[in-house]
């Protein structure tokens, strides 16, 4: 498609993913990357795929006035945002002509925010990814493609982590063609449904009480969605000292 033009800010394994089936299959239409640092193995893999240094920008860079002047002259349709870490802000919201996309590891309107991978399994709610618009408040924005994950007794916050990399990267493969032709049908978020969670929420919802009644489910769902070694695990005190906890859960013949 003929002036289609896009930004890619890209991290971890589903950013770089991203960026090699983009400069693979649609090479002209990234007019640049932003990139963490020059550490990031997408830098190498852009530049070993002949995309010119000078298209490529890193976070601490991201906001100073020569940087911005030279995107706005670019005209880009969207940003995509695959795996990016960092929240959006002004003037980047106004660089590209039909907004900013943003893959989000959760099925919207479920689990906007931080560790999604913990939070559907405590809460039991419904798993996935989505790519939605982006806007000032956190993962709010119109929806426009889903795609649904089933989770089992086996999973913890590991594998969910997992499937949703995988998952997220198989969604935007599906959903870029009919993104470049603006075949998409934008679906606001209701504020009245889902959750919302905070980083520093992760923590104290971890800790497990001695002295405390849990039903049997809600204790297994709080251990196994806090299981994804070497990150840290539930907690609990006893006397002066302080233990982990991690667990296992396997299906078995009946």
């Amino acid at each position: 498609m003929e002036n289609f033009s896009i930004a890619v800010f890209a991290d971890k394994k589903v950013g770089k993913k991203t960026v090699e089936y983009l400069l693979e299959n649609y090479f002209s239409y990234i007019k640049y990357l932003v990139l963490i640092d020059k550490d990031s193995e997408i830098f190498s893999l852009a530049l070993d795929a002949g995309f010119n240094k000078n298209f490529i920008f890193f976070s601490k860079d991201l906001y100073s006035e020569k940087v911005i002047n030279k995107i706005k002259k670019m005209n880009i349709n969207y940003i995509l945002l695959a795996w990016w870490p960092f929240l959006m802000k002004e003037p980047i919201f106004s660089l590209p002509q039909k907004g900013i996309l943003n893959f989000h590891p959760s099925f919207l309107p479920y689990n906007r925010g931080k560790h999604y991978n913990f939070w559907t399994i405590v809460e039991e709610t419904p798993f996935g990814v989505s790519i939605h618009f982006a806007e000032e408040s956190v993962d709010s924005g119109d929806i426009i493609f889903q795609k649904e994950i089933n989770k089992t007794w086996e999973d913890n916050g590991k594998t969910l982590y997992e499937k949703a990399e995988q998952t997220m990267f198989e969604l935007f493969i599906e959903s870029y063609p009919k993104i470049i032709k603006s075949e998409y049908v934008r679906i606001k978020q209701s504020k009245k449904q889902g959750s919302f969670h905070l980083a520093k929420e992760l923590e104290p919802a971890s800790q497990i009480f001695l002295a405390k009644e849990y039903k049997a489910r809600d204790l297994l769902n709080l251990l196994r969605a806090r299981t994804f070694f070497p990150h840290p695990a539930c907690y609990f005190f006893d006397k002066d000292k302080k233990y982990e906890v991690r667990v296992e859960i396997k299906e078995v013949e009946r």
